[in-house]
């Protein structure tokens, strides 16, 4: 069963209701969204989404979850990640932080201690990640954790519009060598 992943900063944990107001608030953000598969974010998309995630056990292959990335002396929301249990040893990973947070190192703080759940608590073998090309933050945050392009970018329709986006990827073979070890 999933127990809160804790950082230095972060807790990682379920969703709370009390947590969908901040949660819609950020996520309505334009620049917030720019990046992401949805265009506005209401509060009723919230509700349906935590009510999603209460109705169906966690980790479940093929399903997609979301988890709350909260202050760890506070416990108030500041972003979320995104789980996807694709198949036995492959799980995609996506986050997001709120404005008021970002260019913190919250995001890759958040990542490694999911990456050290996903490898070692969970024992899985590869995680994914996919982000458009012009999302330097993003990208900066893969790579510093150690994930490695895979490919040419892939051209996509996203919102209506071209858009390309990298595939990047990261073993637990990888995860585990020390930094510079090639």
């Amino acid at each position: 069963m999933f127990k809160a992943i804790e950082t230095p900063r972060c807790r990682i944990r379920f969703f709370r209701e009390a947590d969908l107001s901040r949660f819609t608030a950020y996520r309505a953000d334009p620049e917030v969204a720019r990046y992401q598969g949805w265009s506005a974010y209401t509060y009723d998309d919230a509700l349906a989404l935590y009510a999603d995630l209460q109705a169906k056990p966690f980790a479940q292959q093929g399903q997609w979850y979301q988890l709350a990335l909260a202050d760890s002396a506070t416990d108030e929301l500041v972003g979320d990640l995104a789980l996807h249990f694709i198949e036995p040893g492959l799980a995609e990973i996506g986050f997001t932080v709120s404005p008021a947070c970002q260019g913190r190192g919250i995001a890759s703080e958040a990542l490694a201690g999911l990456l050290r759940y996903l490898f070692e608590g969970l024992e899985y073998t590869r995680v994914i990640a996919i982000t458009d090309v012009q999302n330097l933050p993003s990208i900066g945050v893969l790579e510093s954790a150690g994930f490695q392009r895979e490919g040419a970018p892939r051209r996509v329709i996203f919102k209506g519009g071209a858009g390309e986006e990298y595939d990047y990827a990261l073993s637990r073979a990888q995860w585990r060598l020390p930094p510079n070890a090639d």
